[in-house]
């Protein structure tokens, strides 16, 4: 087994650097250092905490331009999308690092005595991060873990892993002791594996395919470890006939191009009210061809390549290569040559039976297809395996709400393709996931309710 790997630039598919893999060996020596420091971590005044977690957030906030640059290399991402995702880690841990000193109990109402309860750490937690958005789901699990009193040990994606290593660093400088967080490069198959049996990891946070985080959740299961699951999506962007049309269809485009398409919130269906898709189709397609897809350092470049050569054929394997007739409406520009680049390209769907309706693609492909009224748009917003985000264009408040509170999905915008808020809770229903990361309910996830009686 390859005991390095080559990180690419997917844009101009050359070695950025080669990074050395860990295996089970260097893993567990990571979980012993994290069980061993846990008890002073845990242990450490509250106020401590908190201000080793704003240090670390001001440490990050030193680097940013460094991160964002790095992230381009490391991802395809666009600079200006990375420089949020920098300041998105910086954020969360800001954020979070007031939840030590507000990590609250209760005092319940009981006959005879006082009963108390207290919120205490797990314990070692692990994180298994996606190639997607390797800097802000990182953050999204240990800012709050950290914080709850636990110790982390988190791995990226073999194909990302370069950010994540680099604020490892930066917690070290800003003051983290050692072995409180440490990042693991290395195989899912090794690291991930290994987080998943190890009996002195009590929780494990995973991002990304619903069949591999199907089958942490069966593994886990020996152990009854714990286990946040953020899964895959296929978000419905809903547009009613009394929607402002001119704002909606400029809005669509980046609502599935935003990260190439590789992103589980994307907005890959489109729904629109049949007395209105041909003028919002007319407008979307102006729209979308001027999306600019280029150079991820270009300051206007809105969309970059795909992570790599194989998740290319794969978004081609749904329509160039695909066993069922596919109708392509219109396609934006992309370059050629060097790079994982793939046009943005809208499709109409022959029935809600095709693969490009139903299936995630991970790549700048949506599927447009007509509705006749709120129910009929409901029936087919639901009408997934997935169920974590969406969006919904309507005038009319009371409509809104109704929408909101029928599609079965755990994030909606009315108006707006916003998903992710470090301050709001962030996850999915059916096989979008189990759990919810960010916002006061992550340190749920990340403690244990201990109830104290005391008799009187």
């Amino acid at each position: 087994m390859s005991t390095t790997h080559d990180v690419i630039n997917p844009a101009t598919e050359k070695s950025v650097r080669t990074i050395d893999l860990v295996g089970v060996e260097e893993t567990d020596e990571a979980v012993a250092r994290a069980v061993e420091v846990g008890p002073t971590w845990r242990a450490m005044a509250p106020a401590d905490r908190g201000r080793l977690l704003r240090r670390f957030s001001e440490v990050v906030d030193d680097h940013l331009d460094e991160l964002a640059a790095l992230e381009v290399e490391n991802a395809g991402h666009t600079i200006g999308n990375a420089r949020w995702e920098a300041g998105n880690v910086r954020d969360v841990l800001a954020y979070y690092s007031a939840a030590p000193e507000r990590l609250f109990g209760q005092q319940i109402p009981v006959a005879g005595g006082i009963d108390l309860t207290f919120k205490e750490p797990l314990g070692v937690v692990s994180i298994i991060v996606p190639w997607n958005f390797p800097m802000p789901i990182a953050g999204w699990g240990f800012g709050p873990a950290l914080a709850a009193g636990n110790t982390v040990v988190l791995k990226p994606a073999e194909l990302t892993p370069l950010t994540a290593m680099r604020l490892g660093e930066l917690a070290l400088e800003s003051g983290v002791p050692e072995g409180v967080f440490t990042v693991l490069p290395g195989k899912g198959s090794v690291v991930g594996e290994r987080f998943v049996t190890h009996p002195d990891v009590r929780k494990v946070c995973f991002t990304g395919s619903t069949a591999v985080g199907q089958g942490i959740m069966r593994k886990a299961a020996d152990q009854l470890k714990r286990v946040t699951l953020e899964l895959g999506g296929k978000s419905a962007n809903i547009v009613f006939d009394d929607a402002d049309l001119d704002i909606a269809a400029a809005a669509a485009p980046m609502s599935f191009l935003d990260n190439a398409g590789q992103d589980c919130c994307a907005r890959t269906r489109i729904l629109v009210q049949r007395s209105v898709f041909d003028a919002f189709m007319e407008r979307f397609e102006a729209g979308m061809r001027a999306v600019r897809v280029g150079d991820p350092n270009d300051e206007a470049t809105q969309m970059g390549p795909l992570i790599s050569a194989g998740q290319r054929d794969t978004v081609r394997g749904f329509i160039e290569d695909s066993d069922e007739t596919v109708d392509v409406a219109f396609r934006g520009t992309a370059p050629e040559g060097v790079g994982y680049w793939y046009p943005p390209t809208v499709v109409l769907p022959g029935s809600t039976n095709d693969r490009v309706w139903r299936d995630e693609i991970f790549g700048p492909v949506v599927a447009v297809l007509p509705f006749d009224d709120e129910a009929d748009a409901i029936r087919l917003a639901n009408d997934t395996a997935y169920g974590l985000s969406g969006s919904i264009w309507t005038r009319d408040v009371g409509r809104a709400i109704r929408v909101s509170r029928a599609v079965e999905a755990g994030n909606l915008s009315v108006n707006s393709h916003s998903s992710v808020r470090y301050s709001t809770p962030f996850g999915g229903y059916k096989a979008s996931g189990i759990g919810r990361e960010l916002g006061p309910d992550a340190l749920d996830a990340f403690t244990e309710v201990k109830n104290i009686f005391i008799s009187t």
